[in-house]
């Protein structure tokens, strides 16, 4: 696992998806007028008879790609999280999920990563996903992960939801680290404090335990890049042994990762104390990501402030290092 900051990589999921669609002569590409934004320029233009696209109106894009998966294809339909997620919501449940159809929902721009306010920002589709029957969903924090779960993706049978960054992707992970679309990974064990994070909370989750563990925490941090069906073993083996578990997640602490490990908590009878980092039930404004990250409490700090005032209560809270990152590569905020 790598330090901060770290190396960003261009276009994994589009890469990864042409070298599929290379393989996989059944596999076809669906996108809604966002075509460079969601990488799939690249099948765009080397394999044009296998893109498609239906313009401006996802609920369509939905109902064909079942028609497609029907007919035999494996089918990967690509847009912002929000629009694809939000805007069709009764034609993937009616259209695929209900039917249990080989599509797969490439979701760009989630959470507050995108500055365009509540019409682009999916802070609530990890909560919609999770709710659907035969749904499997991914929150996909670096390059290593993206470029394997398209292809782990494919080879799930029903619809699958890959929640995406857009734009440039840091490189976290080693080549040794293995996305199998099932199992949550311990990055660090300890015995005060299990930090549970998914997608891009996961490069703040490693600062913030690293700040904590300096000042003399011991910090379990455990990534969870499949949000639906939770490794609910792994989590909870790691929570058993610390005093508070807190989750981390870029999306609204109502019905995700948060929501997810209190269930799996509550069902387990692991009495510990729970926190939920996320968007309180509340619609964001615009901003960057560093601003909005910020203000609604996403950020490296917000992540120390709420261990440090839930277990050393009075004490000072130490201070987060100000990220540093230099031209081509990401640090956390």
């Amino acid at each position: 696992m790598r330090k901060p900051p770290y190396d960003i990589a261009l276009k994994p999921y589009g890469k990864a998806l042409l070298e599929l669609a290379q393989r996989r002569p059944e596999l076809l590409c669906l996108g809604a007028d966002l075509t460079r934004q969601t990488e799939t320029d690249l099948i765009r233009d080397q394999m044009p008879e296998r893109f498609i696209n239906v313009g401006m109106a996802e609920a369509n894009m939905i109902g064909i790609a079942g028609g497609l998966a029907r007919a035999g294809h494996l089918v990967f339909v690509n847009s912002f999280g929000v629009f694809c997620t939000r805007r069709c919501y009764d034609q993937i449940a009616m259209a695929l999920a209900y039917p249990k159809l080989n599509v797969k929902i490439a979701g760009f721009m989630p959470g507050v990563s995108s500055p365009g306010g509540p019409s682009h920002q999916a802070i609530d589709d990890l909560a919609l996903m999770r709710a659907l029957p035969n749904m499997t969903v991914f929150d996909l924090s670096d390059a290593s992960e993206i470029s394997q779960a398209v292809a782990v993706a494919a080879d799930i049978p029903g619809p699958v939801y890959l929640r995406l960054k857009r734009g440039e992707i840091p490189v976290i992970f080693g080549a040794d680290h293995v996305f199998d679309g099932r199992r949550a990974h311990v990055l660090s064990r300890g015995s005060d404090l299990c930090l549970v994070a998914s997608g891009m909370m996961v490069p703040a989750t490693l600062a913030a335990a690293d700040v904590l563990e300096r000042a003399g925490l011991s910090v379990a941090v455990v990534n969870s890049p499949v949000v639906k069906p939770l490794d609910a073993a792994t989590i909870l083996e790691a929570a058993r042994a610390t005093r508070l578990v807190i989750t981390a997640e870029n999306h609204s602490v109502v019905g995700g990762l948060g929501s997810a490990v209190a269930e799996a908590m509550a069902e387990a009878g692991l009495g510990l104390r729970l926190l939920r980092i996320g968007l309180q039930d509340t619609f964001a404004e615009s901003g960057s990501r560093e601003f909005l990250f910020d203000k609604y409490g996403l950020s490296v700090q917000a992540i120390v402030n709420a261990a440090w005032q839930a277990l050393r209560p009075g004490t000072e809270v130490p201070l987060a290092p100000p990220p540093l990152a230099e031209p081509g590569t990401y640090a956390p905020v």
